[in-house]
């Protein structure tokens, strides 16, 4: 097996993930010392797939845990708070002096007020408190809806992240890094083809967002002449085979028209990747 061969059979990829053997580490390593080749490959294998995975991470909020336990105390300290009671005021009992009842007619008018004016405080008071439970109830939901979106964005991102874990264990999977041509350096991908049913998968999610009415197109180089392997959309992205590519010596992506092309458009070529 010569260097070429080497590199190209998955090992690096292997180590990296942790899933070679510690035999095939062992040599891996003595061949990296020895071998400027393998090391820079090795080097590279290393930083495409740390971006992929960096670019794939998806953090959970800052403070979500306290966030979550403290609107659980709020709804029940509200349902602990009893709702004020305005007592029925008694009844004055008759006076047998008239000077008496006249001396305190004035006194009770001026109770009689104070006692509305009370009433009047209390039920603007319950009638604020009320509105403020409502709106901090509306608020609660709303944040508990967010929290929800935000789990589930973050299942779907780890359910993704899994899947491509076994696609990198996966031994009847060849792996091929395509690396931004001159144009879109920062670009890459990385393809995914069955050894055994010849279907090959792409994974494209850190090119850039096709614009509106252009969709990009994976394109396998066989013999020296390009052989279409299929559209890209993000519901295919490393789920879906595109194709099924029987012989190839490298594989490109280029941006074409919505429905893709019969031939490439070279200036549009965005990443390649030899085998």
């Amino acid at each position: 097996m010569n260097t070429k061969e080497y590199i190209s059979s998955g090992i690096i990829e292997s180590y990296i993930l942790g899933l070679a053997s510690p035999e095939e580490a062992g040599i891996l390593e003595c061949v990296m010392k020895n071998n400027a080749e393998v090391k820079a490959a090795f080097e590279e294998a290393q930083k495409t797939l740390e971006d992929l995975a960096t670019s794939q991470a998806v953090a959970p909020p800052a403070g979500l845990k306290s966030k979550i336990w403290n609107k659980i105390q709020q709804e029940q300290t509200t349902e602990e708070v009893q709702p004020a009671v305005i007592r029925d005021i008694p009844a004055a009992k008759p006076q047998q002096d008239i000077k008496l009842q006249q001396d305190t007619k004035p006194q009770s008018t001026g109770s009689w007020k104070t006692y509305a004016v009370a009433a009047s405080v209390l039920f603007l008071v319950s009638a604020a408190g009320n509105l403020f439970w409502l709106n901090d109830q509306s608020k609660t939901k709303e944040e508990i809806a967010k929290m929800k979106t935000e789990k589930k964005a973050q299942d779907l991102a780890m359910q993704k992240m899994n899947q491509k874990m076994d696609m990198f264990s996966n031994p009847d999977l060849q792996m091929v890094m395509l690396k931004g041509v001159e144009k879109h350096t920062d670009s890459k991908a990385m393809v995914f083809w069955d050894k055994k049913t010849k279907e090959v998968y792409l994974n494209a999610e850190s090119l850039p967002k096709a614009p509106e009415g252009m969709q990009y197109q994976l394109w396998a180089i066989a013999d020296g002449k390009p052989v279409s392997a299929g559209m890209y959309t993000e519901e295919k992205d490393s789920k879906t085979a595109l194709a099924n590519i029987p012989k190839a010596q490298a594989f490109a992506i280029t941006l074409e028209k919505q429905g893709g092309s019969t031939v490439p458009t070279m200036e549009n070529m965005y990443v390649m990747g030899e085998i």
